[in-house]
């Protein structure tokens, strides 16, 4: 699996094409702005996305969702539990951007399960604290995390917007991301890659 990265300009925030080489297909992380930006990513890719992961309903993450799903004719992923985090605008801040908007998701995972799609297996794993339903993408056979805002290199996600809880947070990267293997590289909503090994000998939050 190849991970290519689009910066988009809202929050720095970092969308992620999870790229199977051999079918030539994709799966859109967090598509949070810059609609067009991330179309661009796409064709230089040159693969055919099959579906939409958000790790939780912060409109940073989540804004552009709707426009790229239609563009390609994609459902859109999340955790069961950001159903109130993607329809409610002051949950969701798109409030602080002036436009109150909800967030449409079709499908709807539990925790710990297991999908397949463009020839990938992932897992999703709740990890509660940064948004009540705030989840992470595990790929196991490539050694690929995709975090959101939860981790970070050398740091967690922000605990002060609404539903948030940082002994709640901690738990769940403690608890669900600490146990992976070291090596697994760690993927954030924002600033740069990491793995496990780095944030369980270095995050000061741990």
């Amino acid at each position: 699996m190849k991970v290519m990265h689009i910066m988009l300009p809202v929050c720095a925030m970092n969308c992620y094409l999870a790229i199977n080489e051999e079918t030539k297909e994709s799966i859109i992380i967090d598509p949070g702005s810059a609609p067009e930006r991330i179309k661009a990513g796409v064709e230089q890719s040159g693969t055919t996305p099959v579906a939409i992961l958000l790790t939780h309903g912060h409109f940073d993450h989540a804004g552009a969702a709707a426009e790229i799903a239609a563009a390609y004719g994609i459902k859109v992923y999340a955790y069961e539990k950001e159903r109130e985090t993607l329809a409610n605008p002051e949950i969701n801040l798109s409030v602080m951007m002036g436009e109150a908007a909800s967030y449409k998701t079709d499908i709807f995972l539990k925790d710990d399960e297991e999908v397949e799609m463009a020839g990938l297996t992932f897992k999703c794993l709740a990890t509660p604290g940064h948004t009540p339903g705030g989840c992470c993408f595990y790929f196991e056979k490539e050694g690929i995390l995709f975090t959101g805002d939860t981790l970070f290199r050398g740091s967690v996600g922000r605990t002060d917007f609404p539903g948030g809880s940082m002994s709640q947070l901690v738990n769940s990267i403690k608890e669900k991301l600490m146990v992976l293997p070291n090596e697994t590289i760690c993927y954030p909503g924002h600033e740069s890659a990491t793995t496990i090994e780095f944030e369980r000998n270095n995050n000061m939050f741990l």
